[in-house]
């Protein structure tokens, strides 16, 4: 009989959804609680599949955590594990090191939670001795490599390694417990069982790597389907591995082309179409979806001067077709270009023209950086992150909001009539 394990990490269960919630407050709640509807549906594939382990390659949680409610939520899950015999091995990650539930909560005697020096715990099913090898790290930071702390292959059995790291380094991630793959495939394990990357990606050589990304993705920076892996060890030790997808709610970018249209209706027409279109591809549940329309259209002005009245129907299109969230709509669209280079001499044109000229100056640029950085310092902790989280982010806020600003005013001049 063959070995089996589910094979999950990131699951950052009650991370925050601040910008989110100031946007929408029911899409905030639902996607909230997805990360919980996650684990759950991983405990349920872990039943289904009568597996022999569950592996938590870290961060199940987000940070600081103090809920009484996610440690209930934990508890009550674990049992379902440990009454169906499913052991638990967990890694703490850089997320956890922050938890104060991680250190008060207990778990049954099924539940492994490997700490500060390398741990291995032997597992024997289906006629096969499985060493599982974890260490976790106390803090956020871990600076160097953990794998010299893991001990040597075990002979005669097979090996598998719960490490979280980020690897040679990825984007939008912190550099923790860095190694390279060459190194992991040549420590003799059969298979590593990473986390702390939420793209999932597979390593085959000598050994069997994979970062199975995140079960939930929390915002349109982790769109796609998301997943864990199942993994099954042959009686002849061979390796074989199948994504299930697990995601509640998927985030995905839709663009509809505006080029053309005249009324009102045909654009919200290619809204739906669009919309329907992502449904039927989108196999989670709910699909989160960031809006943009882009095109050059005698449109164009009427849909930047009433944007919010767009997204409202943009919103009913979504309600009617199903399981469908707008989280944003963004316009990129184009008819004052076309305009202006036939030359015509536009008085509201030519205003706008002035006014994305002075936005571009270094001194008006200067006055609106330092309205925002009064404002971000008046506003409490938790909501300082809308107009970005460093000075890249600040200047990309800038750019987007002055150009924003004048076609709008472009559009209040220029538009005429109602949708």
């Amino acid at each position: 009989m063959a070995f089996r394990f589910v094979h999950t990490a990131d699951i950052h269960l009650d991370s925050p959804l601040r910008s989110l919630a100031l946007r929408n407050p029911e899409l905030a709640e639902l996607v909230g609680d997805a990360s919980r509807q996650a684990f759950i549906s991983i405990v349920d594939l872990c039943l289904a599949e009568r597996v022999d382990a569950l592996v938590i390659a870290g961060d199940l949680y987000d940070g600081d955590q103090t809920s009484m409610k996610t440690a209930r939520f934990l508890a009550s899950q674990m049992s379902r594990l440990h009454q169906a015999g499913i052991r638990v091995f967990k890694i703490r990650g850089n997320h956890d090191a922050l938890s104060r539930i991680s250190k008060q909560l207990v778990f049954p005697d099924t539940v492994t939670i490997f700490g500060g020096r390398p741990q291995s715990v032997q597992q024997t099913a289906g006629g096969l001795d499985v060493i599982f090898h974890g260490l976790s790290f106390a803090t956020p930071k871990a600076p160097e490599s953990l794998l010299p702390k893991y001990p040597a292959a075990h002979e005669g059995a097979v090996n598998v390694g719960i490490m979280h790291t980020s690897l040679a380094g990825s984007p939008g991630h912190d550099v923790y417990a860095p190694c390279n793959l060459a190194d992991l495939h040549a420590h003799g394990f059969d298979y590593w069982a990473l986390g702390h990357i939420h793209m999932r990606t597979i390593h085959p050589d000598a050994s069997t790597v994979v970062m199975p990304g995140m079960p939930q993705g929390r915002d349109i920076n982790e769109a796609g389907e998301k997943s864990v892996t199942l993994v099954t060890i042959r009686d002849d030790r061979l390796i074989e591995i199948e994504e299930r997808l697990t995601s509640i709610a998927q985030f995905e970018r839709v663009n509809v082309d505006v080029t053309g249209t005249v009324e009102w209706p045909e654009a919200v027409g290619r809204i739906r179409s669009a919309l329907q279109d992502i449904r039927t591809s989108v196999r989670s549940r709910h699909a989160v979806i960031r809006l943009s329309l882009s095109g050059a259209s005698p449109l164009s002005w009427a849909l930047i001067r009433d944007r919010d009245v767009l997204l409202e129907e943009a919103n009913q299109v979504a309600e009617q077709t199903g399981d469908i969230w707008v989280e944003k709509l963004e316009l990129d669209l184009a008819e004052r270009r076309a305009e202006t280079s036939r030359g015509t001499a536009d008085p509201i044109l030519e205003l706008a023209q002035s006014m994305r000229a002075d936005a571009t100056s270094e001194a008006f640029r200067a006055e609106v950086r330092a309205f925002v950085q009064k404002l971000i310092a008046d506003l409490p902790a938790e909501g300082r992150d809308f107009a970005g989280k460093d000075e890249a982010g600040l200047e990309l806020f800038l750019s987007k909001v002055l150009a924003g600003g004048a076609d709008l005013v472009t559009a209040r001049l220029k538009a005429g009539g109602s949708p």
